[in-house]
């Protein structure tokens, strides 16, 4: 690492280096399993694990529900790398650490980052166990000054300004409304914006009702650190949220949100996101030097 602790370029090669030497898995593409999604992680065949432990420079999962983890195999078919876990940044942990493996996977090969996470509903169409496709997301910790992207750029990666307005890949997402369709399930397919916080303590009321007005339809306290990297580095991204619960908008309740209760909704609904991830893997575009 260099004055100030950063990686460099070479951390993030090394770290590559070392997995492609201990694999000959060669994923096409990466998925990040959120709080109590890490049943991804089971479907997939020919599977060779590492635990984020043994990694050179990756850093520890340390919440509920994130088994630290990384799970190289197939899935329907497809190459692929889960993150059975990932970092964040209430964990104590810089955003450029939390999103250290984004790089890492881009330097392995990936072209696609998949990103899934258990959020709170802030749209009042939304049910508990229902999947948001995430068209766009509010980056709250950016507005003051908590980027990854902070500090010098790497060209070798991408540019200095990068655009986020094509964020979520517009042709994985109608790919995903129709298999949703062909799917056949009874709820639709939610689709809207993410707006992430720091965390950990869930929102208060007058914050839930700041971020409605701001036009969140869901809200959680991770993903889009990985989502800017990736699309630095030029990584076709798509993604979801399972609504675990509904946040709390009235003062008169007597509810509140806790994490017990959202990895356990997520289990009820985990297993339909899991297998529509599944079967989307199939329609991702084939590397162009695929044979």
């Amino acid at each position: 690492m260099e004055d100030g602790g950063r990686y460099t370029y070479e951390d993030y090669q090394n770290t590559a280096e070392w997995l492609l030497c201990r694999t000959t898995h060669r994923p096409q593409v990466a998925v990040i399993c959120g709080s109590g999604l890490g049943g991804l992680a089971d479907k997939v065949t020919e599977a060779q694990v590492f635990h984020y432990s043994e990694i050179p420079n990756f850093p520890q999962s340390t919440v509920p529900g994130h088994a630290g983890r990384l799970v190289f195999g197939f899935l329907n078919g497809r190459a692929c790398v889960m993150m059975n876990g990932r970092f964040h940044g209430y964990e104590g942990y810089p955003l450029w650490k939390v999103t250290f493996p984004v790089r890492v996977f881009q330097l392995m090969g990936v072209d696609t980052l998949v990103v899934t996470n258990a959020a709170g509903g802030l749209n009042p169409k939304f049910e508990v166990g229902d999947i948001m496709l995430i068209r766009d997301h509010i980056n709250l910790p950016g507005f003051c000054g908590q980027n990854p992207l902070q500090g010098p750029n790497d060209e070798r990666f991408g540019v200095r300004f990068p655009a986020m307005s094509d964020a979520y890949d517009r042709t994985m997402r109608q790919k995903a409304l129709s298999i949703w369709k062909q799917m056949g399930e009874q709820r639709e397919l939610q689709e809207g914006t993410y707006v992430m916080l720091g965390g950990p303590n869930f929102e208060t009321i007058a914050e839930c009702r700041l971020l409605q007005k701001l036009g969140a339809d869901a809200v959680g306290m991770s993903t889009v650190p990985e989502v800017i990297v990736a699309r630095h580095c030029g990584l076709r991204v798509f993604g979801f949220s399972l609504i675990t619960n509904k946040v709390i908008m009235d003062y008169e309740t007597l509810e509140k949100a806790n994490h017990e209760e959202v990895l356990e909704a997520g289990k009820q609904a985990a297993q339909k996101l899991e297998q529509f991830v599944s079967i989307l893997m199939a329609s991702i575009p084939l590397p162009e030097n695929a044979s």
